[in-house]
């Protein structure tokens, strides 16, 4: 069996809990669903005390902060980070992307394309294939972080394309596992990828109809954790919908020969898989998928699949809390990944369109609380028996409580149960700061051929502009760490 492989560098500062443990399957995940503008908040004077246990979450020391950075990368990154925070920017970038001008071969669109790979795509993206993302995540391992590897790929909508994008999903797989053991913390899975999403909208609605009707009966539907609580918003469904057609169960059956695939292959490989969350109005569907294979792979203490919680969903608590006391009782070893969420703007404008209220949390303040409930449950949780977690956060608060809450726990720091996690070129600070404080840090890296990954990366930009524009406080520790390493070569 594998073991998880301890960075030498984080071996020094270690002063308890440095026995490494079995990879099966060790947990560090989020995928992250990345995050929005609820998810970055620069330290506070009036925020929470922090304890002294975890003072050496230091972000002052942006020499050691970046010391792993070389000053090419960190001039890249300050500019490329500059140029996301002005929404103008954005937009005319975006209007270029999606214009007629980038559906043929023309000098216009090999120009956009080449001045793309060269800024934002290498910015946060981790290659054009697995092989190339394979060597990304080796250099983030000699700075002390993990990778996570997502095919970048957008929805799929028929089975032809579902079955590419498994073909995609299981390379990768086979890339991970012929890196060093522990380097890449969790494969990713877009659920929207290898099941069509007619079909995801179709099963969510009969799971909705269902959740207001306990009589209704689905044939095709197996054993799984609770997907609905009591909060959640049933409004995509207004009338009973039709059964699955004969050809939809066979699409069905389908899908779950795709999905099992990939669950059995990441069992072999040793490395847990997280299922990446979406927009509400497919997620029942997904949690079905996901939780039905938990049933199946999730063994002794260490769970292979994982799910993923957004908390800026009123009803994200209440369903952490229905799903895992569910897997309690059936003796099943659950892994969540928390992440505030990514499609706010979106869901809002959907449940303002049919007349009913958001289901986003009504302040940021409600969502960080969400975040940060959800966050000491499952800390404590884990800190007592089976199960895993992933904080998929660029909140430094956040960040900073998880930290004092695990010291307080006792789960102490690179543990096999917990894992920090954020986006592939983003929050450099929080993932330093952690990592160098001793706690597993991954990022969160999709990766995939430029024209293929563009239609990804462009939602996210839409999806995410506030976090790009909150981005100050990383843009100032990096501007304060270039000026400290011009003014040392000058003086």
């Amino acid at each position: 069996m594998a073991t998880r492989v301890i960075p030498p560098r984080i071996l020094k500062k270690l002063r308890y809990n440095t026995a490494t443990k079995p990879f099966q399957p060790s947990l560090t995940s989020p995928a992250l669903s990345p995050p929005n503008i609820l998810d970055q908040k620069p330290p506070s004077s009036t925020t929470t005390v922090i304890p002294p246990a975890v003072a050496d979450l230091n972000f002052h020391d942006v020499e050691k902060l970046f010391s792993y950075v070389p000053t090419s990368k960190l001039l890249r990154s300050t500019a490329v980070l500059h140029a996301t925070a002005v929404e103008p920017l954005v937009d005319v970038g975006t209007w270029i992307m999606r214009s007629e001008l980038m559906q043929t071969n023309n000098p216009v669109r090999d120009i956009a394309l080449s001045a793309t790979r060269a800024t934002f795509f290498d910015h946060f993206c981790a290659g054009e294939d697995a092989v190339t993302a394979g060597k990304s995540i080796a250099g983030l391992n000699e700075s002390g972080l993990r990778g996570m590897l997502v095919y970048g790929v957008e929805d799929a909508h028929d089975n032809d394309a579902c079955d590419r994008n498994l073909k995609a999903f299981l390379h990768t797989c086979d890339v991970s596992r012929s890196l060093p053991p522990s380097s890449v913390s969790f494969n990713i899975v877009k659920i929207t990828a290898i099941c069509p999403m007619s079909l995801l909208e179709r099963m969510s609605d009969l799971l909705r109809w269902q959740k207001k009707d306990p009589s209704m009966v689905l044939p095709w539907k197996q054993d799984s954790l609770p997907i609905f609580s009591d909060l959640s918003p049933l409004y995509h469904t207004r009338k009973r919908p039709e059964p699955l057609t004969a050809q939809e169960e066979r699409d069905l059956e389908l899908a779950n020969k795709r999905f099992q695939e990939l669950c059995e292959k990441c069992v072999q490989s040793n490395i847990p898989l997280l299922v990446d969350a979406e927009f509400t109005s497919v997620q029942p569907a997904i949690d079905y998928f996901t939780y039905a294979a938990a049933i199946v792979h999730n063994k002794g203490e260490n769970p292979i699949v994982f799910n993923t919680m957004q908390t800026y969903l009123k009803d994200a608590k209440d369903r952490l809390l229905l799903a895992s006391k569910a897997a309690d009782k059936m003796g099943i070893p659950m892994g969540f990944k928390l992440v505030r969420g990514a499609y706010m703007s979106s869901e809002r404008k959907l449940a303002a369109d049919l007349g009913f209220a958001s289901p986003i949390h009504n302040t940021i303040k409600d969502t960080h609380k969400c975040f940060n409930d959800c966050s000491n449950f499952m800390l404590e949780k884990i800190a007592n028996g089976p199960g895993g977690l992933v904080l998929a956060t660029h909140n430094i608060e956040s960040g900073k409580l998880a930290a004092a809450k695990a010291h307080e726990l006792g789960i102490g720091k690179v543990n096999h149960k917990m894992e920090f996690a954020q986006l592939y070129g983003m929050s450099e600070a929080l993932s330093f700061g952690l990592s160098n404080a001793g706690f597993q840090v991954s990022k969160y890296m999709p990766f995939g051929p430029v024209e293929t990954v563009m239609p990804y990366l462009l939602r996210r930009a839409e999806e995410n502009r506030g976090v790009l524009a909150a981005s100050g406080f990383d843009r100032q520790l990096m501007r304060k760490e270039l000026f400290r390493r011009l003014k040392s070569s000058v003086f």
